[in-house]
C-alpha cells in the first residue's frame, strides 16, 4: 500500500451533522442534537420539538421541550398534534428564539413536523415546503401515512385561507 492510500483509508469518516438550519429559526435533527448542548446554545434554539415517545429531551439550559408522542409508524396520527406544535414553534420564533425540531433519525417525524410548520406559517405549499426540508436535509423522508396527513393538513390550511379571504371580501 502506497503512502497516498495508507493516509486515505486512516482518514476520520466525517459524521453527519445531529441538526441542519432549514429556515430562519427552524432547524431539523436527530435524537442525539438534544444532547449537543453547546450547539443548542450556540444556534440560540429555545424550543425542542421531540417528535417521539422515547426518544431523551434537551439537556440544555432555557430550553424548553415539547413532546409530540408519536412512533414512526404511518398509522399513527400526527394531524392531530400539527396545529398545536406548531403554534408553539411560531410563538417561540416571535419571542426571538429558534426550534430544533427532531426524532430518533431526523428522517420522517420531524421531517414531516417541520414541513407543517413551512406550510402554516411560512405560507409554502406542501411541494415548496418538503423541497425546502428535502434540500436541508436530504434524508428526510416522511412514512406514507404521514404524507397523506400533511396533504390534508395543506387542505385545512387551504379552507381556513378561503374562508378568511370570504370574511374579508363579502360578495356583493
Amino acid at each position: 500500500m502506497g503512502p497516498e492510500r495508507a493516509a486515505h483509508s486512516r482518514s476520520p469518516e466525517v459524521a453527519p451533522p445531529t441538526f441542519t438550519l432549514v429556515a430562519p429559526a427552524l432547524f431539523l435533527g436527530n435524537a442525539r442534537a438534544a444532547g449537543a448542548t453547546e450547539l443548542l446554545q450556540r444556534s440560540g434554539i429555545t424550543l425542542c420539538v421531540n417528535v417521539s415517545r422515547l426518544q431523551p429531551g434537551p439537556s440544555a439550559p432555557g430550553v424548553a421541550e415539547l413532546r409530540v408522542p408519536v412512533f414512526d409508524d404511518p398509522h399513527e396520527d400526527l394531524l392531530v398534534h400539527l396545529e398545536p406544535t406548531c403554534a408553539a414553534m411560531e410563538a417561540a420564533v416571535r419571542a426571538g428564539g429558534a426550534c430544533l425540531v427532531y426524532c430518533k433519525n431526523g428522517r420522517s417525524r420531524s421531517a414531516a413536523v417541520c414541513t407543517a410548520y413551512l406550510m402554516r406559517y411560512r405560507g409554502l405549499s406542501l411541494e415548496r415546503a418538503f423541497q425546502t426540508v428535502k434540500i436541508a436535509r436530504p434524508v428526510a423522508e416522511p412514512n406514507p401515512g404521514f404524507w397523506c396527513q400533511l396533504e390534508k393538513y395543506e387542505q385545512i390550511i387551504q379552507a381556513q385561507a378561503r374562508q378568511a379571504h370570504e370574511v374579508h371580501q363579502p360578495h356583493q
